[in-house]
């Protein structure tokens, strides 16, 4: 059995109209498996669909089952929320496009850290404290402590997307959900948040599910990608096969677009103009 298994997910609005259509995949422990698309072709509501945090008024069937090691197999669809909650965390976590929407304006950095660490592994006082200081520091935050005082507004977007990160690998889930995490960040940012993911889920032999429109990025960072538009898969493969070979048409135009922005990008570092 996969460490997630989708099959035949349907995601619907509440109007009975498929905003994701028969979709299937598996993420194998360990690997790394990205889902593209452009805006409106379903990946970041395929994300909610998995962690079961769709938006009221939305419904999904098919099927979506967890089987991680050392706990209970899960089927997410139809589940009540109280084993939902019981997945999050400890089995799955989620990073978001735009931190602020994941941090609580209101609540010091250190107390949101602190919340998956009581709640998951129990700890208290002291315990708490390093624990803490050592996930922001495991996101390569400088200045752990001044950023565990601060509020969300106080530090920087990089900053609270590590910190993002640092609260969604809190519980050492065995899969992450990375759903266009560098999107709101700034090109040199974004490059760092990415290497820093890239080593976090190698440290920690953890499956990473990464979702973006950006093919290059994407096939940078995975083993094995599935495209999606309108809702629908249209081309999966290893990620070095679908940008070598791309089959169906809106897969060549994603390589093609991707081609041509790196080589204007390396006519303007020699100088030329594109």
């Amino acid at each position: 059995m996969s460490l997630l298994e989708v099959a035949g997910l349907h995601v619907r609005a509440a109007g009975g109209r498929d905003l994701v259509s028969d979709l299937s995949f598996t993420v194998e422990a360990g690997e790394r498996f990205g889902l593209i698309g452009e805006s409106g072709s379903g990946k970041s509501l395929t994300a909610l669909a998995i962690m079961g945090l769709l938006p009221p008024g939305m419904t999904a069937s098919g099927s979506v089952v967890f089987d991680a090691p050392g706990t209970d197999r899960t089927e997410v669809v139809g589940a009540p929320e109280r084993r939902l909650t019981r997945l999050r965390g400890q089995v799955t976590s989620v990073v978001f496009q735009e931190p602020l929407t994941a941090l609580d304006p209101l609540m010091r950095i250190g107390r949101q850290v602190a919340e998956p660490l009581r709640r998951r592994q129990g700890l208290r006082g002291r315990a708490l404290d390093k624990a803490v200081l050592a996930a922001l520091e495991e996101v390569r935050l400088a200045e752990p402590r001044r950023i565990a005082r601060a509020y969300p507004h106080e530090i920087s977007g990089g900053q609270r997307q590590r910190v993002a990160i640092a609260m969604a690998l809190a519980c050492r889930p065995a899969l992450l959900i990375a759903d266009e995490p560098t999107t709101a960040l700034d090109v040199t940012v974004q490059a760092e948040v990415l290497a820093l993911l890239d080593g976090l889920v190698a440290e920690r032999s953890m499956a990473l599910l990464f979702i973006s429109h950006d093919l290059a990025v994407v096939a940078g960072l995975t083993d094995h990608v599935l495209i999606l538009k309108d809702g629908a898969a249209v081309e999966s493969g290893s990620a070095l096969d679908v940008v070598n070979d791309p089959r169906h048409p809106y897969a060549r135009e994603l390589v093609d677009s991707a081609r041509v922005l790196d080589a204007a990008l390396d006519r303007l570092k020699g100088g030329g103009t594109p």
